[in-house]
């Protein structure tokens, strides 16, 4: 859960590796504030989502909205068809590439909500945000993948 979060907010391996053990390193220096499972795992959230932000931040690599944004979307879409993406298929990778293009703030709502299974009364608690705007970067995130996928995913469409 915690390797998964950090992957797909930070869409590098060696980072969301990173990322995992400092989260695990601190829950072995917290254990004795630890209550219970669910607790263990609500913090384990919190602390993988605020770690992989904090990673983010120090690598500058938020992406920008635009007209750039549109070519990179291109540009991973030859690459997905070329083959050098590993074990995935071009759909995944495609799909990845359009997670990881979105505002910080709409994928971490995402990820949480779809990846995590989590309902917008618990992110907005793990998140300190209030549940409105939770519900907020959901929608809009949900809207900006729907316009990017009809971009990039044309080809997977039928009709």
């Amino acid at each position: 859960m915690v390797y998964s979060i950090a992957l797909r907010l930070l869409g590098d391996h060696g980072f969301a590796e990173e990322v995992a053990q400092d989260c695990f390193v601190e829950l072995y220096r917290s254990q004795d504030r630890i209550e219970a499972g669910d607790h263990a795992r609500f913090w384990l959230r919190r602390v993988a989502v605020h770690r992989a932000t904090d990673a983010l931040r120090r690598r500058a690599i938020r992406p920008e909205s635009g007209a750039a944004e549109w070519d990179e979307v291109k540009e991973w879409a030859t690459l997905a068809n070329t083959g050098r993406a590993r074990s995935a298929s071009a759909m995944e990778v495609r799909m990845e590439h359009m997670l990881m293009t979105l505002p910080e703030a709409m994928r971490v709502a995402l990820v949480l909500r779809f990846q995590e299974d989590m309902r917008p009364e618990e992110i907005s608690a793990l998140l300190e945000q209030p549940v409105a705007t939770v519900k907020s970067h959901l929608q809009r995130g949900l809207g900006l993948l729907r316009r990017k996928a009809n971009v990039m995913l044309k080809e997977f469409v039928r009709g």
